[in-house]
């Protein structure tokens, strides 16, 4: 993954967004942007996660910390996921208002109110620095 992105605007769908919205929870970046590869190449969307064998995907997840809750809560989420109207993130088993947030931000094109992650913060800063600049060269 690069760098200098946030992990939301390098996945490929809302359920990899919310693996990684779990795997950021208490955990760098950039360890997460090391995991996440390999997950995905193995699973790549909720099925093949629910059908997954625990003991390769806790192995995965090892350098994360906090394993068996992390397991525990993307299990569960991708489960969720299957029957999701893809509304209110908040209804996804592990998922709290930052990724709720997060899903508005970069899903359904919204600006939340209340936005309390900085990396959100300064992500929405930037991209309405980025409209204000492309109105003035008008």
């Amino acid at each position: 993954m690069v760098e200098h992105l946030m992990v939301q605007q390098q996945v490929k769908s809302p359920w990899q967004h919310m693996v990684g919205v779990i795997c950021l929870n208490l955990t760098h970046r950039k360890q997460v942007k090391a995991v996440l590869p390999k997950l995905f190449k193995k699973y790549p969307n909720p099925i093949s996660f629910i059908r997954g064998s625990s003991k390769t995907q806790a192995k995965m997840l090892e350098p994360l910390g906090m394993v068996n809750v992390r397991l525990h809560r993307l299990k569960q989420m991708s489960i969720d996921m299957l029957t999701w109207d893809y509304k209110d993130a908040k209804k996804l088993y592990g998922i709290g208002k930052y990724g709720d947030d997060s899903y508005r931000i970069f899903y359904k094109n919204e600006t939340p109110k209340n936005v309390e992650d900085k990396e959100l913060k300064r992500y929405l800063s930037d991209r309405r620095n980025v409209k204000r600049h492309k109105r003035i060269k008008r």
